[in-house]
């Protein structure tokens, strides 16, 4: 069925995720009073994306499949926000239409 979790979906998220990490550049010029809260949606979705990375490695994947789609979530939001240039890179990320 296909609303398992797998070590095989795991590994397929924490790819995407870790290729969109790659990816991400702050957009917000230090001086805005926003450059705060787009280093605090980098800094979460990296420790998400860690936490991921430890529960995989523990053998526990629903806590791994958790993170890791909180650490995506941070990254789309930053996107979305203008918070982070994603290069319009609309696979990686949801990006507003």
């Amino acid at each position: 069925m296909g609303s398992e979790i797998t070590s095989e979906k795991i590994e397929k998220y924490i790819d995407i995720t870790t290729r969109a990490l790659e990816k991400v550049v702050i957009a917000v010029p230090e001086a805005s009073t926003l450059r705060r809260n787009a280093e605090d949606f980098l800094n979460m979705a990296r420790s998400y994306h860690s936490d991921a990375m430890h529960f995989k490695a523990s053998g526990d994947i629903v806590n791994a499949f958790a993170c890791i789609n909180y650490a995506h979530g941070w990254l789309d939001a930053g996107a979305r926000l203008g918070f982070f240039d994603v290069g319009g890179d609309s696979i990686l990320f949801t990006l507003g239409g």
